[in-house]
């Protein structure tokens, strides 16, 4: 009997030791997520938050600035953010990738490459800006908004090129996990945003000018930041110097970021033209206003996803770049619950804190409460923020990004928004008829982003993500020698 009390105690212990190796395997791998994912979260939402805050103190200046820079902000910069972020994912990729592989010194040419990339790429696109007025007006919004949107769009000028460093350079730190810099750098901007805001727009009277001055100033100090930690020698195995090797085959990586741009634009752009459609509502003030300023709540929100969205990348890219798919795999388990768990809070505090919200924004009683009567729509999108994101990070650190654009396009173009303008013109449901055909190319997005996720062969993935890195790759001594110092 004593034998067989030990054999049960046996068979017992035997049977906890795999319950008690996946603790230790879903704890070890928490920790290296939220090494990348929590620095992430606290940088975007900070730098977000500066925008969330330029809008708050533009919207109680008056409800056309607010209509005007909402237009802008969500239209125009949102644009023209989708293809700098779609682009500079490139970069997420291949330097992640190049990490797990210890290909250390190939990350800074990768870095040097996109800033090319990204500054000629926005230098084509600034005609968005300066004929904004034009292309609003062709774009049929009132012409009162569309001039205070014109005005505003000149002021945003200074700020969008903050866009070719720090998304570039957030990402080569994040994919050798020091972005824990770029945490305390936004952090501080948006500390230092705030008072400087108030001083600009009330204390010295400036009005809109002085809110954007403000945001100017507080999103490049963070750039300056990143650039005296590189460059003064906090990343020596990755960052050689400048080299003229970023010159050489800057076409394929033109290629992949193109591919990445497409994705990304497609997502972002997608709330961009809901905004439009917003505006050919009746009393199109309010109805811009009250819809951009829910989705800078869910966008604000939506930076915490970002966060989860760059470590799934890292991830991925480092255990394909160390060839191990069962790695891959167990990680974007654990991603996706850990996202998950964290939608469902603020999926709750959506729900009970709705309809206070929009009084943050303006002093308008009509702005605040259309914002509340949305409110049930804001907690939902906001809960499904924590699963397709972290799906298109994995699909970044994978290289899927092409696979994602042709899922985007069909989910929110053929349907999000054919269902949205039904629901908000034929239907007569307004803004909100708008929003629940957003929410609806959302859910299909998110249900063909997990089918592929399930489908895709990760040990195939691997053996790409080896061919490409063998590809791209340069010896050390080919790069200094083309940067001597």
């Amino acid at each position: 009997m004593e034998n067989g009390l030990r054999q049960r105690f046996l068979n017992g212990s035997e049977e906890e030791k795999p319950e008690e190796n996946l603790k230790v395997k879903v704890y070890d791998e928490s920790k290296k997520i939220w090494r990348v994912a929590l620095p992430g979260i606290l940088s975007r939402v900070a730098s977000f938050g500066s925008i969330v805050v330029t809008q708050s103190f533009v919207g109680h200046i008056s409800e056309l600035d607010l209509a005007g820079y909402a237009l802008v902000q969500t239209l125009t910069v949102r644009f023209v953010n989708g293809i700098l972020i779609g682009m500079s994912s490139a970069t997420e990729t291949l330097c992640g990738q190049a990490y797990g592989a210890g290909q250390y010194h190939m990350m800074g040419v990768y870095l040097q490459r996109s800033w090319i990339v990204d500054f000629i790429t926005l230098t084509v696109l600034l005609p968005f800006f300066i004929f904004a007025t034009p292309i609003f007006r062709l774009l049929g919004e009132e012409s009162s908004i569309a001039t205070s949107a014109g005005y505003v769009s000149y002021w945003f000028i200074p700020f969008i090129y903050n866009f070719v460093f720090s998304l570039t350079i957030q990402m080569f730190l994040q994919a050798q996990q020091k972005n824990r810099i770029i945490a305390w750098l936004s952090v501080m901007q948006f500390i230092i945003h705030i008072p400087l805001s108030w001083l600009l727009v009330y204390k010295l009277d400036y009005g809109v000018p002085g809110a954007m001055i403000a945001l100017s100033i507080s999103s490049w100090l963070v750039v300056i930041g990143e650039f005296i930690y590189i460059l003064g020698g906090w990343c020596p195995e990755t960052w050689k110097g400048f080299s003229m090797a970023a010159f050489k085959d800057i076409f394929p990586v033109v290629k992949l970021s193109i591919s990445s741009g497409i994705m990304v634009c497609l997502e972002l752009w997608y709330n961009a033209v809901l905004v439009l459609l917003a505006g050919y509502m009746k009393n199109a003030e309010v109805a811009i206003s009250a819809f951009s300023i829910c989705l800078n709540i869910n966008g604000w929100e939506f930076m915490i996803s970002l966060g989860f969205l760059g470590a799934a990348c890292v991830r991925i890219a480092n255990e394909l770049g160390r060839g191990d798919a069962k790695a891959a795999r167990f990680s974007i388990k654990v991603l996706v619950s850990t996202s998950l768990i964290i939608g469902v809070v603020f999926f709750v505090l959506c729900l009970v804190f709705g309809s206070k919200i929009g009084y943050l924004f303006t002093n308008e009683q009509e702005v605040a409460d259309s914002v509340a009567d949305l409110s049930l729509l804001l907690s939902f999108s906001v809960l499904l923020n924590s699963i397709y994101p972290v799906l298109s990070g994995v699909a970044v650190g994978a290289g899927l990004q092409s696979t994602v654009a042709i899922i985007n396009l069909c989910c929110f173009y053929l349907i999000g928004i054919p269902i949205g303008a039904l629901l908000g013109y034929v239907a007569h449901l307004q803004v909100k008829g708008i929003w629940i055909g957003m929410i609806c190319g959302v859910v299909t997005q998110s249900a063909a982003l997990c089918y592929m996720t399930w489908r895709t062969d990760w040990d195939e993935e691997v053996f790409k993500a080896q061919q490409r890195l063998k590809r791209w790759y340069m010896k050390s001594s080919e790069v200094t020698h083309q940067n001597p110092s």
